[in-house]
């Protein structure tokens, strides 16, 4: 029968920063949050995530006997400032398409489990920084993320839950906020489209990563300013946490990989791509937004070009206004053109204006009072 011990040494041989234990118990609390929260979570439910059913760890596993939680550093590299500037950076280097990174380690442990005859699943709906609070690992913020007790205590980490059928003696739980008493809400502050909520909860919906690839509508007007240059993701609230300060003062290697892709990330590309360019370049590297969702992309880049305000941007703009897109890019870019002003950017509109009718139409007329 394989040991506690013997399962830890396997973890960190795999590279894994750190491991922790737990019981199978139902996350009851969480369960009740949700609950009393159904019009912030419920778009979850329906994207099929069953947030709910995953705080029941046997209905993910029927003989569910323990959790082990996998704790992962996705910032030991540096990334490209230009890339840094318009995604989150747990995003840059994601495997879950090509499951050759952090995915390949997790099967080695995986199997690794199975030959000692345990029995594993890693289920996407179970509250994975619940999890490791509960197992020790660490303590949460008021930004609602996990912040590692091994990785200089930063939150640049994946906790990773996997409900096997064997018991093991589970670690003291550690469900505590860390946040030093000195920090005046740091996170809270620096949430533009103020999200975070000041007592440990967010408002998902209102959430910059939740904006760019979730949700079916374009962008609300009041929100796309506040959302700035990220196009996919977003890290403010761990940038300005003090907390994280350590791990920012570190010098690192630039990631290779990252740099190498990162010319297939410029904005002009991602608003200009065709289905065949986002499944070569785009769709490997960013999980959440599928080929059904290029639109969102488009949009997402078009928003981002806007609130640079830099003009350079404009005859991109331009060509994905005239062309026949989905209604919610062409109304992205009108808003993006105005945004940025200037003579060529209202006359490119002016131009538009008596060719569209509806939605897109009502973009450009709010668009030029942005151009002036």
């Amino acid at each position: 029968m394989v040991t506690k011990d013997e399962v830890i040494g396997c973890a960190l041989s795999l590279g894994f920063e750190d491991i922790g234990f737990t019981t199978a118990e139902a996350f009851a609390s969480h369960r009740e949050i949700l609950l009393a929260r159904q019009e912030e979570y419920g778009w979850a439910e329906k994207a099929g995530l069953d947030l709910l059913g995953g705080t029941d760890p046997k209905t993910v596993l029927e003989g569910a006997r323990s959790i082990i939680v996998l704790v992962d550093a996705y910032f030991r590299e540096s990334f490209p400032r230009e890339l840094e500037g318009l995604f989150g950076r747990c995003y840059l280097d994601d495997d879950r398409v090509t499951k050759d990174g952090l995915s390949k380690r997790v099967k080695e442990f995986r199997t690794f489990l199975r030959q000692r005859g345990v029995d594993s699943k890693v289920p996407f709906n179970l509250p994975h920084r619940a999890a490791a609070s509960r197992a020790g690992l660490g303590t949460l913020g008021k930004n609602c993320l996990f912040y590692s007790r091994k990785v200089r205590g930063s939150s640049w980490v994946i906790p990773l839950a996997l409900v096997v059928d064997r018991e093991f003696p589970p670690d003291e739980p550690t469900m505590e906020y860390g946040c030093p008493h000195w920090c005046r809400n740091a996170c809270v502050a620096a949430c533009p489209t103020r999200a975070l909520k000041g007592n440990g909860s967010i408002d998902p919906r209102k959430c910059i990563s939740y904006l760019t690839y979730f949700g079916g509508d374009i962008t609300p007007r009041e929100l796309r300013e506040p959302m700035g240059m990220y196009v996919y993701g977003c890290d403010r609230c761990q940038n300005v946490c003090p907390r994280n300060a350590p791990w920012l003062a570190v010098h690192m290697p630039e990631n290779a990989r990252v740099a190498a892709k990162a010319a297939h990330f410029e904005l002009p590309r991602l608003l200009g791509m065709d289905k065949d360019y986002f499944t070569a370049h785009v769709w490997p590297h960013m999980f959440y937004m599928g080929p059904e969702k290029i639109w969102k992309w488009k949009m997402n880049a078009a928003r981002a070009m806007g609130n640079s305000r830099d003009d350079r941007y404009v005859p991109d703009l331009a060509r994905a206004l005239a062309a026949p897109e989905d209604e919610r890019v062409r109304s992205m870019a009108a808003w993006a053109l105005g945004r940025i002003g200037g003579h060529r950017a209202c006359e490119i509109l002016h131009r538009f204006l008596n060719q569209s009718e509806g939605d897109l139409r009502g973009e450009i007329e709010y668009a030029l009072t942005l151009c002036g």
